[in-house]
């Protein structure tokens, strides 16, 4: 007797197997009932047939509710019909825990509102698990690309005693005696850790106070950053390039039955090859005038107007050398034209917005002094940044690419609220 999980039912054609899981849904007709099992990694007919099972037995599934926890055993056999290619012919059934009868996630329409609070068990519905399944699968094709590429796994804090991306959404907390804040990046520990070791990544949560409702963002969302010494910002764009294009193919290739479950168009991820396009922001405000857009010089883009972008191209495109009075202290001004900075945003088709941020840092010691100076900042807090430029300074890069607007890009979803399994959100933090 093999205990299997269901997405390995292909491999146990024609033997008895067991699986460990939950009832999802069950119908009859006449003298067969057909149970769907769900057990995590996928769902799967059992088919039970009154005459090859025990009267009792036939009888009990009759009032069993959903959700309830069974272990089911019988044999594998092929049915074209299912959405795996086979189910199971039941045998027997263990009941291991007989679910309550007032489930509230029922198998029909909610609206999300409700469907929200019942996240908890919302997870266990076929369209959550694709996209959460699509998630892992984006998260292991980024860790297994960066390590290809040389880079080494460094955690970053979460507790700071400074700002990374600007003062305004820092969430705070008391540290002791102190103040602390909830991390927005783990890019500047990074840079320290690339000065130690070459190529490095972190990868965990960040946070941002920012009160915002849109559909793409998230008080609390996951990131990952790679930071390189001796890169500059074309390799580093070169870097991004192939990291999305990798991921894309990663999850065509293991995770296809998912974005068909999605309705996903497959054609629009098929299509992401190299080269992306490549914008200036000069040349990037220039579409956005001919599109009507008020914004001017100096302005950074919004939703709105990466939207706009966007709609000119199937491929996510780059736009850099964004002015440097719309981006961090720490950005390195272009030698050639100190206005503007060496960095870019990379931003996704069909209207997903910037699901990448990077570029090259300041390696100059008294250039960086005056950037914290001239945004205000507390040089105390950064000493510790400022020898990274002291001791051994070189040009480096990074980015930090969202998981979370990868994901909805990458399923077609129209909300990032369903692309982590407990979202965090401007007046949502239950359950």
């Amino acid at each position: 007797m093999h205990i299997i999980r269901i997405s390995e039912i292909h491999n146990y054609e024609d033997q008895e197997v067991e699986i460990r899981g939950w009832l999802y849904n069950k119908r009859s007709s006449g003298s067969i009932k057909f149970l769907i099992l769900r057990d995590g990694s996928g769902y799967l007919q059992a088919t039970m047939i009154k005459s090859e099972v025990k009267s009792d037995l036939f009888e009990q599934i009759e009032d069993l509710e959903y959700e309830s926890a069974v272990k089911v055993t019988g044999k594998v056999r092929k049915e074209k019909r299912a959405p795996l290619g086979f189910e199971i012919l039941v045998k027997d059934l263990e009941v291991v825990h007989r679910a309550q009868k007032d489930y509230p996630i029922s198998l029909k329409e909610h609206g999300v509102g409700f469907l929200m609070e019942y996240r908890h068990l919302w997870l266990r519905t076929p369209r959550q698990n694709a996209i959460l399944q699509v998630r892992a699968e984006i998260i292991k094709s980024i860790r297994n690309f960066l390590e290809q590429e040389g880079f080494i796994l460094m955690d970053a804090p979460i507790l700071t005693p400074a700002a990374c991306e600007g003062t305004t959404t820092l969430f705070e907390t008391n540290y002791f005696d102190d103040k602390a804040y909830l991390t927005q990046s783990g890019q500047l520990y990074n840079e320290a850790n690339a000065m130690a070791f070459g190529k490095v990544y972190c990868f965990g949560p960040t946070f941002r106070a920012e009160k915002s409702k849109t559909r793409r963002h998230l008080m609390e969302f996951w990131m990952v950053e790679p930071e390189a010494a001796y890169v500059e910002l074309e390799e580093n764009n070169e870097i991004q390039e192939r990291l999305i294009i990798y991921i894309v193919q990663q999850v065509l290739k293991h995770r296809k039955a998912e974005l068909v479950l999605l309705k996903r168009d497959l054609a629009k991820l098929e299509v992401i090859q190299s080269p992306f396009p490549r914008l200036s922001y000069d040349e990037a405000i220039k579409i956005l005038k001919e599109r009507g857009s008020a914004i001017e010089w100096g302005d950074d883009f919004g939703g709105d107007e990466e939207t706009i972008i966007s709609q000119n191209f199937e491929k996510p495109v780059f736009i850099h050398h964004y002015p440097a009075k719309c981006k961090a202290f720490y950005m390195q001004p272009d030698p050639q034209r100190p206005e503007v900075v060496l960095c870019a945003d990379l931003i996704a088709p069909e209207g997903y917005g910037e699901i990448i941020g990077g570029g090259q840092r300041i390696d100059d010691y008294h250039l960086l002094l005056q950037r914290i100076e001239e945004h205000n900042l507390p040089r105390e807090n950064y000493e510790w940044y400022l020898d990274l430029r002291r001791y051994g300074s070189v040009p480096h890069s990074g980015f930090g690419l969202g998981i979370e607007r990868t994901v909805a890009w990458i399923c077609g979803l129209n909300h990032v609220r369903e692309t982590i399994p407990f979202p965090r959100m401007l007046n949502k933090i239950y359950p």
